[in-house]
């Protein structure tokens, strides 16, 4: 059976989940990439006016993308400790989830392509 629902529990809890985006940033160089990418798409956003709807499909490539490396960090982090020592199926999960954030990032580019690049090249015309 579940415990009672507490607050303070729920409050722990979050602190838990920034500790872990804590560890994402500081111990994952590709994290530092994808937060320059964040930084550059949001400011790209801003600056061309995208609208609402695009701003979802923006938002959510962008959390794809760190919830995978999150994951990814997660997975080796816990291979690691299970298993110090080489073994062909865990770096073959470690690579399947390499792949997850890499085909996640993959469609995080195509996704900004798809809505900032309209805006972009009618800027273009215009500045032209």
């Amino acid at each position: 059976m579940s415990e009672r629902f507490s607050a303070r529990e729920r409050v722990l809890s979050f602190g838990y989940a920034m500790r872990g985006v804590g560890v994402l940033l500081r111990t994952q160089h590709n994290a530092w990439i994808h937060g320059l990418a964040t930084i550059c798409v949001v400011l790209a956003g801003f600056w061309l006016e995208v609208s609402a709807s695009d701003w979802c499909w923006l938002v959510l490539a962008m959390v794809l993308v760190w919830t995978c490396e999150g994951m990814n960090t997660a997975l080796e982090r816990l291979a690691d400790a299970a298993l110090p020592e080489f073994h062909p199926l865990v770096q073959e999960a470690k690579d399947s989830a390499a792949g997850a954030v890499l085909l996640a990032a993959i469609g995080a580019i195509v996704i900004g392509l798809l809505v900032l690049g309209p805006p972009f090249l009618h800027w273009l015309e215009g500045a032209g």
